[in-house]
């Protein structure tokens, strides 16, 4: 009866110190890890009760249970079955033990009722999940998680001097709402914000994802960034300035998704312009705006999962999963094909599919708040994602020209993932009541609506039309083998070389004054050659300076 009453996050835990005692045929019992954890999570929701432990003065809560804690922890119950079936044929012990502590970490941070429990599970998420991507064991995924490594240690600093802050000031760390009210809460707020991605933010997403593991991005899209919604939800909702930065996260991105060859750094950047309207949903801070907020991080975990493990399935049949190289897979692997196709139809909001049920809640929330400008900017935002997500993905991975290749299918474990997360995705998105009654807030949100599900309708059509049209126009831009500049390039190009210029300068600079002076000293007459004249002249210097500062001095103080 005891186990029952323990913080999610132990079994994983466990499971991950255990896992590499089992023979290598037995390992796929780390599949019962989320299944009964969270079934045991599901019905003793009612009765479970907190966790509280001593730690010096302070009293942590390692379990605090409300209603949006229990949503993200069925959530990550969810995502970690399938991320964990996913890789279920690595042999690689690395990825999975990584795997398991990295979704035990945002269990606990999800139950977390103070600001020190969090802080150390924040941390955990950090240094967990850059296993992920160094795994991969490139150049590129080494030095890419080099620098997510930096990114979210940064934001664990700022989220530990923003902690101590706000106890000395409020002499509370309770994990709860807090809002935009001095340096305290600033320094939460840009520790949430760094892991949110938030503009100018962002590059550590959009560098280090598509550098993972094919395996190792899904565990990635799953926990890092939901976990930083649930903390804005948790402390700063109704933050205006968030509804602001939320309208920029959904439009930044799409611009750079369509010209990017990389499909799995496309849904690197898909994935900030749909972590944008969650933001704006926080931001709005209205009932119907928070669930919105919270239920289109759930089926974004869902849908986004679910592309990029069909990604994830060609880059481990192929070997990349560059646009302008692929065609013509649906041959060969028309299951993946499928999977895509329903992943690339929920992230779309087609109605009848999940992200229709909860996209929409967050664009009603944004009208009724009268911010018809940035409802624009949404509607903008949702016809751009139909088009570098929902159709760029698939079209260009699966059908486009006929590239040649003839992989085989994927594996039957990833096959079985893609399967529950395609059911998913049609079954919330038919039937949503099932996701609404596990909502934080109270409401009465219909989705289908002959207005809302017509001008939804419209707008695919339309943006489909246009793709059609650019593309036998020559006018979309094509898959091209090319860099494109990020804001990163400034800290990962620009800087280093400004850097090197100004010490290159310097040191000729030093050279010459050291020829210069040996010059001047070579000119000296050689009585006056010795340390003793130059020490002479210099006292003398050193007494003219000093005499001209007493003067103005006297002369400021006389006026």
């Amino acid at each position: 009866m005891w186990m029952t009453e323990l913080p999610p996050f132990i079994a994983f835990y466990l499971a991950a110190l255990l896992l590499p005692l089992l023979p290598a045929k037995t390992r796929w019992l780390v599949l019962l890890v989320p299944v009964l954890s969270g079934i045991n999570l599901y019905v003793n929701s009612e009765s479970l009760q907190a966790v509280q432990i001593t730690f010096m003065e302070f009293e942590l809560e390692l379990m605090r249970i409300d209603r949006l804690s229990l949503m993200f922890g069925y959530l990550f119950h969810i995502a970690a079955f399938i991320a964990l079936l996913f890789c279920l044929h690595v042999k690689d012990l690395l990825q999975q033990t990584s795997g398991l502590v990295y979704a035990g970490s945002a269990l606990g941070a999800c139950f977390a009722g103070d600001l020190i429990t969090l802080f150390l599970f924040w941390e955990m998420l950090a240094l967990t999940s850059v296993w992920l991507i160094w795994a991969r064991r490139t150049p590129e995924a080494s030095s890419a998680g080099l620098r997510y490594l930096i990114y979210q240690v940064l934001s664990g600093v700022l989220l530990l001097a923003g902690t101590a802050l706000h106890y000395h000031q409020t002499q509370s760390l309770a994990f709860d709402y807090i809002g935009l009210d001095g340096l305290a809460s600033w320094l939460l707020f840009f520790a949430f914000g760094i892991k949110c991605a938030f503009p100018f933010l962002h590059t550590w997403l959009t560098d280090a994802y598509p550098e993972a593991t094919p395996t190792g991005t899904v565990f990635l899209s799953a926990f890092t960034t939901k976990m930083a919604v649930f903390a804005l939800a948790r402390c700063f909702p109704g933050t205006e300035l968030l509804v602001y930065i939320g309208a920029a996260m959904t439009c930044f991105p799409i611009f750079y998704a369509v010209i990017e060859n990389d499909l799995r750094r496309v849904l690197a950047y898909s994935l900030i312009n749909q972590l944008g309207f969650m933001v704006c949903g926080i931001g709005i801070g209205t009932a119907l705006a928070l669930n919105g907020a919270v239920a289109h991080a759930f089926n974004d975990v869902i849908f986004k999962g679910l592309l990029f493990m069909t990604m994830g399935a060609v880059l481990h049949r192929v070997g990349h999963v560059n646009g302008s190289d692929l065609g013509g897979l649906y041959k060969t692997m028309p299951k993946t094909t499928w999977f895509c196709i329903i992943g690339a139809a929920s992230i779309s909001a087609f109605p009848l599919f999940s992200g229709f049920v909860s996209k929409s809640m967050v664009m009603a929330a944004m009208i009724e708040a009268g911010h018809e400008y940035l409802w624009l900017m949404l509607l903008f935002a949702s016809a751009g994602v139909f088009h570098h997500a929902g159709i760029k993905i698939p079209f260009f991975a699966f059908f486009a020209h006929d590239s040649g290749l003839r992989p085989k299918e994927a594996p039957a474990n990833m096959l079985a993932a893609m399967f529950i997360a395609a059911v998913l995705c049609i079954v919330i998105g038919s039937y949503p009541d099932i996701l609404y009654s596990l909502l934080p807030w109270e409401h009465d949100y219909m989705p289908y609506d002959i207005t809302h599900t017509l001008t939804q309708l419209q707008l695919l059509f339309f943006s489909a039309l246009a793709f059609v049209w650019l593309n036998k126009q020559g006018l979309y831009p094509p898959e091209l083998r090319s860099v494109n500049l990020d804001v990163d390039w400034f800290y990962r190009k620009a800087l280093p070389s400004v850097s090197v210029g100004i010490m290159t300068k310097l040191s000729s600079l030093k050279a010459r004054s050291v020829e210069l002076s040996s010059s001047w000293y070579a000119k000296l007459p050689n009585n006056k050659s010795s340390s003793s004249y130059l020490i002479s002249q210099l006292t003398k210097r050193m007494t003219a300076v000093l005499v001209l500062l007493l003067f103005l001095g006297f002369l400021a103080r006389a006026v």
